[in-house]
């Protein structure tokens, strides 16, 4: 056990070293991603739906698409930095892109399994699904702001 806790421990570690500020966002979201698979396990059954494997696979590929979305976002924010670079001008905007397509996801599956457990039956106050959205729709805000006129699309 002592051999688990530090391998675990050590990977971990390895893991926030690699990925900086992005560690407890996709911390977060990794663990999200297990709860809203939980629950949409056993909202399936509340909702009469069959549950396959192969629905299962999908699932599974979507949450692994999610992370691949966060990276895609973090290879953004290295090219503007390096663009940046490349014309003289020093940018300190670290995780910018990758810290908002996080928090993005991890609105999405709060309120995923929020909707899952409203299907298996559990109530849950109202105000956490609108604080929730408000905080996603401010994502999407800010970030639409960040762009030219042109290109903002809805």
């Amino acid at each position: 056990m002592d051999k688990f806790k530090a391998t675990f421990i050590a990977v971990f570690t390895a893991l926030s070293a690699w990925l900086g500020v992005l560690a407890w966002p996709m911390l977060a979201l990794v663990s999200l991603n297990v709860i809203d698979y939980g629950t949409g396990l056993a909202a399936a059954k509340y909702r009469d739906q069959k549950i396959s494997s192969y629905k299962g696979f999908q699932g599974i590929v979507k949450k692994v698409c999610m992370w691949l979305l966060v990276g895609i976002g973090a290879i953004i924010d290295m090219l503007i930095t390096y663009g940046a670079e490349q014309a003289g001008i020093v940018l300190h905007i670290g995780y910018a892109v990758a810290s908002l397509v996080a928090v993005w996801l991890i609105c999405n599956e709060i309120i995923s399994i929020l909707e899952n457990m409203a299907d298996i039956g559990v109530g849950y106050p109202k105000f956490l699904k609108r604080i929730v959205d408000k905080v996603r729709d401010q994502v999407e805000s800010k970030a639409a702001q960040a762009l030219p006129e042109d290109e903002k699309t809805e």
